[in-house]
């Protein structure tokens, strides 16, 4: 008898759970759905708004100044859209492999890097395309510099704590190099153009860069998506993971490849944004949960749309653009605390 109940018991809970994996899957869709639908929301709101203003009954007009305005804005809206993107999701795929809801893409010094490349590029006078390539190559160094050397030294320490102290360390050896670029630049010339794109902008965005950035985002962003279902494993740690025989090594080392692509891809175009890959997974783990699976096109989607509302600020509210770093920076740290106030509460 007590067998009997025992599998009644059993059959129970089997069926109780269907429908609650069903319902979360139903909702994960339904966000994702309304977040597709408030981008493209946002994409046809970011065409018309501006410094000079077009109408929505002008914007299907075949008159010549207003259709090279929205081709100038459709570049910048695809941009914004790329970089918010390939920030979120870098975020979202490191807080995962690492575990840390506090981990942001540039852990591991490509934002510090690429700073850098801009910086030396700007001080050599390479011109806009050339002072990109310095930017992003430099990122990649630094975080493979960040990698090789934690595999160096890591061999008697956990590998995500000395991995993770790698990169703190060549992030800012890579600052301090940027601090002695700006020292010895023109302060007349140099200086300033350095400083405004440390600070991060779109305003000079081309239709070549975003040539690089489609590539990026494909590469990076397609091998996140491969991935996220093992992120999610070493999200539980990495000896669960290696139980259930994922290669966490390898993994780790192609998640960090593919989110800083897309980092220093990123940084290249815009220059230095901050807090989208932090904040915008945080707000989207509270719509879908922290299944990778979700989460990642989740983070993707929201970022895009986050860093064009950002952008379309950054261009509207005064009479000259205002970097975007200030405006993520504003409106990414009072949200910030909340959302940590909040999960305190929950807990």
């Amino acid at each position: 008898m007590s067998k009997e109940r025992a599998s009644k018991s059993e059959s129970d809970g089997r069926s109780n759970h269907k429908p609650q994996i069903a319902g979360r899957r139903r909702h994960a869709a339904a966000v994702i759905c309304a977040l597709a639908v408030l981008l493209l929301a946002a994409l046809v709101l970011s065409i018309t708004v501006g410094r000079y203003a077009v109408p929505w009954k002008e914007l299907l007009s075949f008159d010549t100044t207003t259709a090279n305005i929205l081709l100038f804005r459709l570049v910048r809206v695809a941009a914004a859209v790329l970089v918010g993107a390939s920030l979120a999701g870098a975020g979202c795929a490191y807080q995962g492999i690492f575990r840390n809801p506090m981990v942001s893409p540039d852990l591991l010094g490509a934002s510090a890097g690429a700073g850098f490349g801009a910086a030396l590029g700007i001080l050599f006078s390479l011109g806009g395309a050339l002072v990109e390539v310095s930017a992003f190559v430099m990122g990649l160094l630094a975080v493979g510099i960040s990698y090789f050397l934690s595999q160096a030294i890591g061999r008697s320490m956990r590998g995500v704590l000395v991995l993770v102290l790698s990169g703190m360390v060549i992030g800012n050896l890579f600052q301090a190099f940027t601090s002695a670029v700006k020292f010895v630049a023109d302060p007349n010339s140099q200086l300033p153009e350095i400083t405004f794109w440390l600070m991060g902008g779109l305003s000079a965005v081309r239709d070549s860069d975003l040539i690089w950035l489609v590539i990026a985002v494909v590469i990076g962003g397609t091998g996140l998506f491969v991935l996220r279902w093992k992120i999610n494993v070493m999200s539980a740690g990495d000896e669960e993971a290696l139980t259930l025989g994922v290669e966490v090594g390898r993994v780790r080392l192609l998640v960090v490849a593919f989110a800083t692509l897309l980092t220093s891809a990123s940084v290249a175009v815009a220059g230095m944004v901050g807090w989208v890959g932090l904040i915008v997974p945080h707000l989207a783990r509270f719509l879908v949960g922290a299944d990778q699976r979700v989460l990642l096109p989740a983070s993707m989607l929201l970022g895009a749309t986050f860093l064009l509302v950002v952008d379309d600020l950054c261009r509207s509210i005064y009479t000259t653009e205002i970097p975007l770093s200030i405006l993520t920076s504003i409106i990414g740290a009072p949200l910030f605390i909340y959302l940590i106030a909040r999960t305190q509460k929950v807990h």
